[in-house]
């Protein structure tokens, strides 16, 4: 591995690479907005397109896929609006790298490849490398994904190995469909004197943010019906998501996912237009990392979804959904980081930034036209 850290556009295309090479057939991003789902109205999920594959609706035109999807989490059951900004490694819109595996390899392969991917491949060091399994569940008669370790222990020593409950590890799209025992992926970047003090293992799903989930491997085999009860699907399913921001993080050698090169370029121009600098005021970083997550998550928006004219979904309202959701809220009176009207010229590396602080229309109640304050979500 070279000494100079990957960029995010490498690391993306190693990914379907390394995969493509392992028989699977890359396939584009689908829109985020999506059109034939009653239960979903944004992509939360690299899955999402391939749900009537998994119900055995359709069948597949290949038996093994693998992307970079983008998804959207701003509402419903995987909704993670609340901690963009005020941590380091959630988004509005997000990368998931994944590779899914429909009723061909299942556990093994699906383990196999991620260890090969992640450490001979990407060269990330498997001592700071821990998985979870899921412990199983009396109340739904599940038992613990015995399988699973059993293949885990070919690559990690046993402290490294953890039960994981129903909520971290079974996997669940929403209240019903798809769903079924998964194994978390996750690294410790701590320095080396703060995992000699607490060990790794004993930080997993604690929310720290150097120790963080990175993979998620799920194992699908069930679906869950409307009366909450669990039917076998048609054929087991591999399904895979991998955060392709906190990979960069882990590859580039940051804390933050908003230090990687997803983000920086972003940020570089919040503080060129606010006059501030990112990293010497805890409430005007949260909020320069708000105001740079939003427009990542607009400018994707309009590129995937609004081409589209969102899909015949979200039109009908004056301000539909996925356009209104590209605005970034502005209160007049909560202190912030300022910035100048916007500008339609105002650009980053391509993605548009000029719609900061400016709504559709500006009679839109709750926002101001032009210049404002980005709230610091004190």
């Amino acid at each position: 591995m070279s000494n100079k850290p990957l960029t995010a556009k490498e690391i993306r295309e190693s990914f379907k690479q390394f995969f493509q090479s392992k028989g699977h057939q890359i396939v584009p991003s689908a829109p985020m907005v999506i059109k034939d789902d009653p239960t979903l109205m944004f992509t939360n999920a690299g899955m999402n397109q391939f749900k009537d594959i998994i119900l055995g609706n359709k069948s597949p035109k290949w038996t093994r896929v693998t992307d970079s999807q983008k998804c959207l989490r701003v509402s419903g059951k995987h909704n993670d609006l609340e901690e963009v900004g005020h941590d380091t490694y959630h988004h509005t819109m997000f990368e998931m790298l994944g590779n899914w595996s429909f009723g061909d390899y299942f556990k093994k392969e699906a383990i196999d490849w991620a260890w090969e991917f992640l450490v001979d491949v990407l060269g990330l060091n498997p001592e700071r490398l821990y998985a979870t399994v899921f412990e199983g569940s009396a109340a739904e008669g599940l038992s613990r994904d015995d399988e699973a370790a059993a293949y885990w222990e070919c690559h990690l020593p046993a402290s490294h190995i953890i039960n994981g409950n129903k909520h971290d590890n079974f996997w669940e799209m929403g209240d019903t469909g798809p769903c079924g025992p998964c194994s978390e992926i996750h690294i410790d970047l701590r320095s080396d004197e703060e995992r000699a003090a607490v060990p790794g293992a004993e930080m997993v799903n604690k929310d720290h943010p150097q120790v963080i989930e990175i993979w998620n491997l799920v194992f699908m085999q069930f679906n869950r019906k409307a009366d909450q009860s669990l039917e076998p699907l048609p054929a087991k399913v591999i399904d895979t998501g991998m955060g392709f921001e906190r990979l960069c993080m882990a590859l580039q050698g940051k804390t933050s996912n908003y230090d990687t090169d997803v983000f920086t370029p972003m940020i570089d121009k919040i503080a060129l237009l606010s006059g501030h600098k990112y990293g010497e005021d805890v409430k005007v970083d949260v909020a320069m990392r708000v105001i740079a997550d939003h427009p990542h998550h607009s400018f994707l928006h309009c590129r995937f979804a609004a081409p589209r004219k969102c899909q015949g979904r979200l039109c009908d309202s004056p301000h539909p959904a996925p356009c209104s959701a590209l605005c970034i809220y502005v209160p007049g009176s909560e202190g912030g980081v300022p910035l100048p009207p916007y500008r339609y010229t105002d650009r980053v590396d391509g993605r548009g930034i000029s719609r900061i602080g400016a709504p559709a229309r500006a009679d839109n109640e709750g926002y101001q036209r032009g210049g404002g304050f980005i709230p610091a979500h004190s």
